[in-house]
Order: structure tokens, then sequence, then C-alpha cells
């Protein structure tokens, strides 16, 4: 096999650091927007006394 400084010959090519560091953001985005969504749905939750009396009933009862 040969190869060159770069490796080897049959190497695949990668691709350019501009598209790469694209995907990176564009995925960081989506997950801060999942996090904002689930933190949002959680602070509405924990606003209803209900629930709040729910979920500290359900708690107990492991126990």
């Amino acid at each position: 096999m040969r190869t060159t400084p770069h490796g080897p010959a049959h190497s695949v090519p990668r691709r350019p650091a501009s598209t790469r560091r694209t995907g990176w953001a564009w995925r960081t985005g989506v997950w801060a927007a999942v996090g904002a969504v689930l933190l949002g749905t959680v602070f509405l939750l924990y606003a209803e006394p209900d629930f709040m009396v729910m979920m500290a009933d359900q708690m107990w009862a492991c126990f």
C-alpha cells in the first residue's frame, strides 16, 4: 500500500471546516431549544399548586 505524508492513498477526504462547524452549531441550537422547552414546562408545572401537592404525595408514597 502506498502512503502519502497525509495518510493512505485511499483515505476519504474530510469535509471543509466550515461545514463541520455549521453542523455543530445547529445541533447545539437544537439541544438548547429542547432544554429551554423542558425548563419552561417544569416551571409552569411547579407554578400549579395542585400539581405540587400531587407530586409531594407521590414522592412521599415512595418511602
